[in-house]
């Protein structure tokens, strides 16, 4: 059974930077991609970026990049999601996934963490 925890969130000024971190557990991940999901109220969830665990290939949704940037450290088993120039409209709550496919929907992905709290002041 695959789990995963995210850490990280928290308060910060527009502007600011902040890390999340998903530490993962289960079965090998060398197949697997990672994702990381946002949804804020009244939203729906949003893909925010992806990685895959075996090439590193990266992508990113359109509204933050150039600005967030996701990573994994194999050894640790933890994928990463640098954020910088954070917006007000980055406000969300931030989900860890893992999938088999390249997907970027959020339908595609069969493992979720519990979430973690991001809110960006003006």
């Amino acid at each position: 059974q695959v789990q995963l925890v995210e850490s990280g969130g928290g308060l910060v000024q527009a502007g600011g930077s902040l890390r999340l971190s998903c530490a993962a557990s289960g079965p090998t991940f060398s197949n697997y991609n990672m994702g990381w999901f946002r949804q804020a109220p009244g939203k729906e969830r949003e893909f925010v970026a992806r990685i895959s665990w075996s090439s590193g290939s990266t992508s990113y949704g359109d509204s933050v990049k150039g600005r967030f940037t996701i990573s994994r450290d194999n050894a640790k088993i933890t994928v990463y999601l640098q954020m910088t120039s954070l917006k007000p409209e980055d406000t969300a709550v931030y989900y860890c996934a893992a999938t088999y496919s390249s997907t970027t929907r959020a339908a595609g992905y069969r493992y979720w963490g519990q979430g973690t709290q991001v809110t960006v002041s003006s």
